[in-house]
């Protein structure tokens, strides 16, 4: 997808399907990571917390070299959409160009801690409604990508997006994503025109019950955390 289509996607809808990022063999790779635990810096049991059901865990800095890369690029393609929401919106923060300009923003404001996450469902779990917010500093940006084939080794699981609007009835999204697929989403509100400019739509996003099966997915946020 080009960069004036993801652009349209996500003033439209408040997310954009950008394609394959990973091919099988990369998926693997990726997901094979989550093994390895000194490559994290925590573990989340989303029960405990009444997150829903399942576990995820955020990497630790330095990430892994093809992530980092992926990242950075990513946030490149998506800072001057992010600007013009911010200026849609009326915010004050600014958005660097680069993802070091942004990283620095944020250790500025106590957010120093890694973000990006993998996410492990097994059959019957779920992720509830949620905002994935850690300070002052945020991205309006965040991308999902799935790691594992749903043709193949689960059934379930789909990514849910939910829009309210003030005044109004909310509005849902349900994606299916292939393996190796990324989505660009709306981390927390999105501008919506309006006869007296824009508005904030507040936008959550969830995870599906797992019918049956095993679903990694990769978590791609951009802000630090405090």
């Amino acid at each position: 997808m080009s960069h004036a289509d993801i652009a349209a996607s996500l003033w439209a809808d408040g997310f954009a399907r950008i394609g394959s990022v990973f091919d099988g063999a990369e998926c693997v790779r990726t997901r094979a990571l989550y093994r390895d635990e000194s490559l994290f810096r925590r573990r989340i049991d989303m029960e405990n917390h009444r997150f829903g059901r399942g576990a995820y865990k955020y990497f630790a800095y330095p990430l892994p070299e093809n992530f980092s890369s992926l990242r950075e690029s990513l946030y490149a393609e998506l800072a001057p959409i992010a600007g013009d929401w911010m200026k849609a919106l009326g915010l004050p923060q600014t958005v660097p160009a680069s993802l070091d300009g942004f990283l620095a923003l944020c250790r500025e404001h106590g957010q120093s801690r890694p973000t990006p996450l993998l996410l492990h469902y097994e059959s019957g779990s779920f992720n509830c409604l949620h905002q994935d917010l850690y300070g002052e500093i945020i991205f309006p940006f965040q991308i999902i990508v799935a790691l594992s084939d749903p043709h193949r080794e689960y059934e379930g699981g789909e990514l849910l997006l939910v829009e309210q609007r003030p005044r109004a009835q909310s509005i849902g999204h349900v994606l299916h994503l292939e393996q190796g697929e990324a989505v660009v989403i709306t981390t927390r509100y999105r501008p919506v025109k309006s006869q007296r400019g824009h508005y904030r739509a507040n936008v959550r996003h969830g995870v599906s019950r797992i019918a049956s099966g095993e679903r990694f997915t990769l978590g791609v946020i951009f802000h630090d955390a405090a």
